[in-house]
């Protein structure tokens, strides 16, 4: 366990999460799919989501990427996810991208998440600078950034191409450890 609060604990993704990794990718594929497209394909079957989660627990265990697992204390159901992703050591920075599963969204829980996960980077990691980048249109997802203190930087055009649409423009939030 990396870190809990409240009802939840966060946890580094493991083989043994493919099971509830693909219940959790498809009862929530209608919210995933315009924005975590590769992580949905990855996990619509067990065998996929297996595949899937041996990836990503070998990348976590080379600090290539990270994936933690949101999950509800009682139930040790998997409520959310978080990846630190796009590391560059050297810059000492990382993007989070996140999602919830839809009987959790609003209740402040990934912002909780990614702010317990912020100090996870800085101090664990020891990054200096951790970016979120969202679409305009997802108010959620920007209030998580402002929220954790993440400040809007720029525009980013054409940075994201969802399944079937035209490329967006993304917003950058930016944070920065101040130690």
């Amino acid at each position: 366990m990396i870190t809990e609060f409240d009802s939840y604990y966060i946890e580094a993704i493991q083989e043994k999460d493919a099971w509830s990794l693909c219940d959790f990718m498809v009862s929530n594929e209608n919210r995933l799919k315009r924005f975590f497209p590769e992580t949905l394909e990855k996990n619509l079957t067990p065998t996929l989501s297996k595949l899937f989660c041996e990836k990503k627990a070998k990348q976590f265990q080379d600090n290539e990427e990270f994936l933690f697992l949101i999950k509800e204390k009682k139930s040790n159901a998997l409520i959310g996810l978080v990846y630190l992703k796009t590391l560059d050591w050297n810059q000492k920075q990382g993007e989070f991208a996140y999602c919830i599963g839809y009987p959790f969204e609003g209740k402040g829980i990934t912002s909780k998440a990614i702010e317990l996960l912020s100090v996870y980077a800085f101090e664990t990691l020891q990054l200096k600078t951790l970016k979120i980048i969202v679409h305009e249109t997802n108010l959620l997802s920007t209030k998580i950034a402002q929220k954790c203190n993440f400040n809007w930087i720029k525009t980013l055009p054409h940075e994201f191409t969802p399944p079937n649409e035209n490329p967006l423009n993304m917003e950058l939030y930016e944070r920065y450890n101040e130690r």
